[in-house]
């Protein structure tokens, strides 16, 4: 599908808004103001944008620990993801969620996930609650190479094709689950062949590709959309950073990690692809705006308000 001036305009505004956003926060952490564990999600921005573009506020995404980029790609205002990040009251959990575990409804974004392959349960909840509804709303679950080979991920995608359910589950493969490789956690050295056998359609894409995750999200988001059921993406990818920040990230050398970057760039590639169609110097300036946005956001969590100490107990339990 041809995606328009305007439509490509804003993929790469949030693509890059991302890009800032994390490579932003591996200079901040090395600070030590921020309260714990970071796991970036720079050169994986075309997954997360590519799908949710597709989305609408009423659809549903779940998230890892490796979330930013999701949150972003959905809607969430980023000077409160700063806020939160940061343990700050403004934030969108009120500075209890933390980087790991940021969540707005408001936006469908049903939250970041500490647990590896907690997602796509979640995710079916909502689906079926979309299903139930009848609107036509469809819900995403993303998750990593590591995380597809959980049990509730089978039990979820099993699940998913007994009920029908308008459920999209994104596997975003960049080849290593926290420090072991994918060619040897996954048995079957093929994650959407192995989706097949619950009997999900699937499709193996490259994720560094905005338009190829684009076009193979709206074809798969529509059919769910229709009644057309579930489906499975494994978008492949490379993280440009560690598992977490603070990890050393020895199992690649500086001279690997130099050539993935060069060669596996989302917004490089989007340039290149689009550059003389929307501008380069359009292009350049929404990069500006992404870092003006992020520092704006960095300074304003800084002069944020903590929680105060009555809040500890509140959100905890839900009364109906």
């Amino acid at each position: 599908m041809a995606l328009s001036k305007e439509q490509l305009l804003h993929a790469y505004q949030k693509m890059t808004e991302i890009r800032e956003f994390e490579e932003r926060l591996h200079t901040e952490n090395l600070s030590g103001e921020i309260p714990g564990f970071i796991h970036l999600y720079a050169g994986e921005e075309a997954i997360a944008v590519g799908v949710c573009e597709n989305l609408t506020d009423a659809d549903y995404i779940a998230s890892t620990h490796r979330g930013h980029g999701h949150c972003i790609a959905k809607g969430c205002d980023i000077e409160k993801m700063m806020y939160e990040i940061y343990g700050r009251y403004d934030g969108l959990c009120h500075g209890k969620g933390g980087s790991m575990h940021i969540a707005d409804l408001s936006t469908g974004m049903l939250g970041a996930n500490g647990i590896v392959g907690g997602g796509p349960p979640l995710m079916i909840g909502a689906a079926l609650t979309a299903k139930t509804k009848g609107e036509g709303n469809v819900a995403v679950s993303f998750t990593g190479d590591g995380g597809s080979n959980q049990g509730l991920v089978f039990e979820a995608m099993n699940m998913a094709v007994v009920l029908n359910l308008p459920a999209i589950f994104v596997f975003e493969n960049n080849g290593i689950g926290e420090a072991t490789g994918a060619s040897y956690s996954v048995g079957s050295k093929d994650i959407s062949a192995r989706a097949e056998s619950f009997g999900l359609p699937a499709y193996k894409i490259d994720g560094t590709d905005f338009e190829t995750v684009y076009n193979t999200a709206k074809e798969v988001i529509d059919r769910a959309r229709s009644g057309g059921g579930p489906a499975v993406i494994e978008a492949q990818c490379t993280r440009f950073y560690g598992h977490f920040e603070g990890d050393r990230y020895l199992f690649r050398t500086k001279e690997q990690l130099k050539k993935l970057r060069g060669e596996t760039d989302p917004l490089i590639k989007f340039r290149e692809k689009f550059g003389k169609k929307v501008g380069v110097k359009k292009l350049d300036s929404l990069d500006q705006a992404a870092r003006e946005l992020v520092d704006q956001a960095v300074a304003k969590a800084h002069e944020a308000a903590w929680p105060e100490p009555s809040e500890v107990l509140t959100d905890v339990y839900v009364s109906y």
